[in-house]
Formats: structure tokens, sequence, C-alpha cells
């Protein structure tokens, strides 16, 4: 009999089936996943060409709306980025390439090209422009912005529209275009699909308003100073202002122009709110145990609007699939970094220490970046799957378009 302590008698080594105490081993099935795995694994193909192609293919896209705008100089050139991006996906002998080899760098342009957009969209914009408007303006630009906002993510909601969309087109309409609605999905994690369907539709209607906006000029009683605040007020996109106001005069642009940065400048509360909003759903998971994606929906749950309507997004809450997915606990900056580079910028300019030359750079810099993101993100836009919620996008915002132009248009009279 063995004492205490002693060391037992050596063993036979352990057989396979049975595993030494203190060790984990595979089971069968689970060997054959991880051989199946491993087996998965393929060699550098198309998608993992890194970003060069598809910034070139980028390049490309921009030469080609720089063309079309100086050949139709009335459409601006981030409208013909965004269509030609679009056409880019469609066409039979460009669609293996942009859904190939260049999509990783359409991807980066779309969302890093972008951000650097936004940073210098911020020299656009210095504190006494905004204070030379009056408070009156300002109090119709904040209200204008409000009721679009609320309105078009509310009625979004309503009709059930998937995903991130009914705030990101509250976000372009309200704020600044396709710039805001990249600023927003930046924080959320949207996915892909929803930023290029809400980019195209803002990018879209705001080109209507450059033919529609003129022609109700005169009839609408606006005198060159108020059609200016009308445009500046209810034109989403700043090129698509410039278009639009350019028609009534320089007075009129100078106007659109310092209303439309006031807007621009509400982009980084917005921001800010998107952050606290994400930050209110993450500590609510940690106390109910579940994880919340930017989307607003639970771990194996739909959103709202998709659990009313059966659209798909909430499949995703299930498989953990797609670009939305955010680990849980983990808490968006309140200031994320391309926002307080825009400030940062505001800041700048304001201090009146850049030259005119390097604001101009700066200028063609920011149009330029701006356009190889939107031809990124124009070249996502499936049409097939737009179409199965495309009546209940165009109707969103044809109600958004009428909804900031008619708030606008009674802003800018009373405060006239």
């Amino acid at each position: 009999m063995a004492l205490l302590g002693d060391r037992p008698p050596a063993s036979p080594a352990p057989s396979p089936a049975r595993p030494v105490a203190g060790t984990v081993r595979p089971s069968r099935r689970e060997a054959a996943r991880t051989d199946r795995s491993a087996r998965s694994v393929r060699p550098p193909g198309p998608l993992t060409t890194g970003p060069l192609p598809g910034l070139a293919v980028a390049a490309l896209g921009v030469a080609a709306a720089g063309s079309v705008h100086l050949l139709v100089p009335a459409v601006p050139l981030l409208t013909a980025a965004v269509v030609l991006g679009i056409l880019a996906a469609h066409l039979p002998g460009a669609r293996k390439l942009v859904s190939g080899t260049a999509r990783p760098g359409l991807s980066f342009a779309g969302k890093r090209l972008m951000r650097v957009g936004v940073v210098l969209l911020g020299l656009k914009l210095s504190v006494g422009d905004i204070a030379g408007l009056g408070w009156a303006t300002v109090a119709m630009v904040l209200v204008v912005v409000a009721a679009t906002f609320s309105g078009t993510l509310w009625l979004g909601r309503r009709l059930g529209l998937p995903g991130d969309q009914p705030l990101l087109i509250a976000t372009g309409y309200s704020i600044c275009g396709a710039s805001a609605i990249c600023a927003v999905s930046e924080v959320r994690e949207s996915e892909e699909r929803d930023v290029a369907t809400s980019v195209a539709l803002v990018t879209l209607c705001g080109t209507l308003a450059i033919a529609v906006l003129p022609l109700l000029h005169q009839p609408l009683g606006l005198d060159a100073g108020q059609f200016g605040r009308w445009v500046g007020a209810g034109v989403h996109d700043v090129g698509q202002v410039v278009a639009t106001a350019q028609t009534a005069g320089q007075h009129a642009l100078g106007q659109a122009v310092l209303v439309k940065l006031m807007r621009v400048a509400l982009l980084a509360p917005l921001v800010a709110a998107v952050v606290l909003s994400v930050r209110a759903r993450h500590a609510h998971s940690r106390d109910a145990g579940a994880e919340v994606r930017p989307d607003g929906a639970e771990d194996g749950k739909s959103t709202g609007e998709d659990a009313a309507t059966g659209t798909g997004t909430g499949t995703r809450a299930a498989t953990g699939t797609g670009t939305g997915t955010r680990v849980a606990g983990r808490r968006p900056p309140l200031l994320p970094l391309f926002v307080a580079g825009f400030l940062l910028m505001v800041l700048l300019r304001t201090t009146g220490l850049l030259p005119a030359e390097a604001l101009g750079a700066a200028a063609t810099a920011q149009e330029l970046l701006l356009a190889a993101a939107l031809f990124g993100l124009g070249s996502a836009v499936h049409l097939p799957t737009l179409a199965r919620t495309g009546g209940r996008v165009a109707a969103l915002g044809l109600c958004s378009w009428i909804v900031i132009a008619g708030v606008s248009y009674g802003g800018v009279l009373l405060t006239a």
C-alpha cells in the first residue's frame, strides 16, 4: 500500500480516448472543424490586394466627374462623382472590377478620405461668419435643422426603412449632405449599403433642387438675399448650394454660403449626440446582459423597425455579420478625432492666419477628397437591392424635401 504522499507507480501512456487530467483535447467534431477552417484559408486573391487598385479607380472616377463638371457647369463635381460611381457598379465591363480587385480601395476612399474631407470642410467656416448672420438667422437655422432631422427620422422609421437609413437620411437632409452622413455612419459603424443608399438619395434630391429652386425664385416673391438664405437653409450639399444660389447673383450666393456653413457647424454637436445615444445603448446592454450594436439591435434580435416590418437587417444581430457589429462594452469617444479636426480647422480659420492661397488649396483638396469618397460610396449602391425599398426611400426623400423647403421658406420670411 502506498503511503500518503508517495509517488504512485508509473502507468502506461494514456490513449487518445482518455486524455490526461488537466488537459483539453479537441473532440473529433472540433478537430474536423479546425481542419476545415485551415483548409478554407486561401492565398491572397483579388479582394486582399490592398487599397491601391481601388484608389486608382477612384482617381479615374474623380477625373471623369471633373470632365462632366467642365462640360456641364450646372452639374456639381460631387454629384457627378456619385452618379458615375453608381454607373461603374452596374456597367458590365466595370462591375467585376468594382466589386472585386478595386473594392478595398473604394471602401477606403468612402471612409478614410471622407474623414479628411470633413476635417478640411472646417476651413470654410469661422466664428465671425456665424456671428455675422445675426441671432434671428441663427435661430431660424436651428429650427430648420431640428424640424428636418426629427421629422425625417420619425417618418423613415414609420416607413420601415432598414438599418441606419432613417438616421443617415435625416442627418444628410438636415446638416450637410454626404459629409454629415459619413460622419454619423463612422460613429454608428453603419452598414456600407445603408450609407451608400442614403448618400445616393440625398445627393440626387439635392441635384434636383438645383433645377427646381431657381424656378421658384420669382413666384415666391423673394429678393436676392432672401433667396440665398432659403437655398442655404434648404439645400443639402455645399456644392449644390453654390450651384443653386449663383443663379440669383453674388449677393444671393454670399448669403446662401453663410447660412449653409451655419448648418455645417451643427455637425459636431449632432455627432456628439449620436455618440451619447450609442453609449446609452451600451449601458443598457450591460445592465440587461446583452450586446447592443450601433444600429440599436440587441444580440440575437432585430431593430424595432425590422421587427415591425420583417426587413432583413435584423438577421445581422443573430449571425454577427456585417460591418455594423461592435464589440460589447466598447465606448466610442464623445468627440471623434475627425470631428475634433473639423473644429480645430474652424478655429484656425477664425484666427485669420491662413493666407488666401492656402485656403484655396485646401478647398480644392477637400472637394477632390469628397469626390473620391462619393465615387467609392456610389460604387457600393446595388440598384436591384435599392429597388426593394425604392418606393419607401423615394417617399421619404420627397417628404423630407418638402419639409425642409417649407420650414426654411417660412423662416426666411419671418427673419426678413
